[in-house]
């Protein structure tokens, strides 16, 4: 600290690395801020009158954190944090503790699988009520399209939902039931002309089973063969269809089959204005190392073999996936089947909401993943999915102070101690990853700091645009 503080005045703060994940680059760099916004960005070396500091008395508090990279923080746009109604499979303060510990500075809540889902304002309101005092990071959220709620959406939007999700096969949950193509184009007609984007789980039951009723149901493969990649692949050429009629922006959440690439890749040659993620275990796990009875790999759509994600990895690099997400959509174990090891039966879903930075880093960058890359696909272009992009996922003049710091050579081992969201089975226990999360800041308050939280939740609702 230099200097002391006028009454009535706030400090600046300066947080400055030499490896700063800056819109054009990595570069040495001081970020200074105040009341949580970023109001320049000036060299290393700056000195008091470098930063605009012009009264003396003025206090600068300066955090410099030497060779670890300083990134904006991560925005998280899927993830199921299940409150109110299913708190017992995650809830607000254990979902957004874990968050923190990754790295994570917002999270967009997905309309399932709280009770009641978020698909009237009445019931965003519900969910809002049952965060409100209890988030470490900023939460958004994301409305939901069911059968019969087309009229709800606009007054959703205008509630501050930052889009809408939906599916084409069943979801798991009665409450959040699919649609129709009818009620899609309903949807799509409701908003024409507004700021939202259409998320879609992109399955749909286009063909008979493979599964025999004599398999299995123990070993990976016999679910596996019950979700083949057609069924990704189909669900996709109809929202292409769609998103090329209506104009309306459309995303596809959880790409797993790498075959739908050159179909997303062709429609935005195309100008057809699609988006596509993937997620943490499709780049990271492969079917054919799927141990019998682990149902913790269980998620749907499903992990699919090695050349597969191999597929996928070269769709990141060559940027026709647009971002990377955790999908963290836990359950208890007996939801999971951990006793009988039915994959058949198993809740599909996977935990990884605190360990998307270190399994990225881990398994790109010996392909060429870059730290420019790592924001553009965890922070950047999520933040712009969920129309934050004007407050945060970059460190830019006037967004928020939001920043993680890490050093992408620290070791980080994969305990159930160590994990904060609240079921603690993930098939990455006892793998050591790199991409160590040194600190993460919220407006320019420290939430978590060297394995602790370090603060009351000081999170913020984002229900607004």
């Amino acid at each position: 600290m230099e200097g002391c503080i006028k009454k009535d005045e706030q400090p600046l703060v300066v947080f400055k690395s030499q490896r700063v994940v800056l819109p054009d680059g990595v570069a040495p760099a001081s970020i200074v801020t105040k009341n949580g916004k970023i109001i320049s960005i000036a060299s290393y070396h700056a000195d008091r009158k470098d930063l605009g500091v012009v009264d003396e008395l003025l206090c600068v508090n300066t955090h410099d954190f030497g060779n670890l990279v300083l990134m904006a923080g991560i925005v998280d746009s899927h993830v199921h944090i299940n409150e109110p109604g299913r708190t017992h499979w995650e809830g607000f303060v254990t979902a957004t503790k874990a968050a923190a510990a990754g790295g994570v500075t917002t999270v967009v809540d997905m309309p399932l699988n709280s009770i009641p889902p978020t698909t009237t304002v009445e019931n965003l309101e519900e969910k809002m009520k049952a965060a409100t005092g209890h988030v470490t990071i900023d939460v958004a959220f994301w409305g939901g399209i069911i059968p019969g709620n087309q009229d709800k959406l606009v007054p959703l939007l205008d509630a501050g939902v930052r889009g809408f999700k939906c599916f084409l096969c069943p979801s798991g949950v009665d409450e959040f039931p699919m649609v129709s193509q009818q009620d899609l184009e309903t949807a799509y007609i409701q908003l024409q002309n507004t700021a939202a984007t259409i998320l879609f789980h992109a399955e749909v039951d286009c063909c008979p089973t493979s599964t025999q009723s004599s398999a299995t149901p123990i070993v990976y493969n016999t679910f596996l063969e019950s979700r083949p990649g057609i069924m990704e692949t189909e669900a996709i050429r109809m929202v292409i269809k769609l998103c090329q009629r209506y104009r309306v922006p459309s995303h596809i959440v959880h790409l797993s089959c790498a075959d739908a690439i050159p179909l997303i890749e062709e429609a935005k040659k195309n100008g057809v204005p699609i988006t596509v993620e993937t997620c943490p275990h499709y780049l990271t796990l492969a079917a054919g190392d799927v141990p019998m009875k682990a149902t913790q790999f269980k998620c749907c759509p499903p992990v699919r073999e090695q050349c597969n994600q191999d597929q996928l990895w070269k769709g990141v690099l060559d940027g026709v996936i647009d971002m990377v997400v955790s999908d963290h959509s836990p359950a208890p174990q007996d939801l999971k089947c951990v006793d009988t090891g039915d994959f058949m039966k198993a809740w599909g879903g996977i935990s990884s909401l605190q360990l998307a930075l270190p399994l990225i880093w881990t398994h790109g960058s010996p392909k060429g993943l870059s730290l420019e890359d790592v924001t553009r696909l965890l922070s950047h272009n999520t933040a712009k999915l969920a129309r934050l992009q004007h407050h945060k996922g970059s460190i830019a003049i006037g967004l928020d102070a939001d920043f993680v710091v890490w050093n992408p050579d620290g070791d980080v081992l994969v305990t159930r101690e160590m994990l904060q969201f609240r079921h603690k089975l993930s098939p990455y226990l006892g793998q050591i990853l790199k991409g160590d999360v040194i600190r993460t800041i919220l407006r320019g308050d420290v939430v978590y700091s060297n394995g602790q939280l370090v603060s009351e939740p000081i999170g913020r609702l984002l229900n607004s645009t």
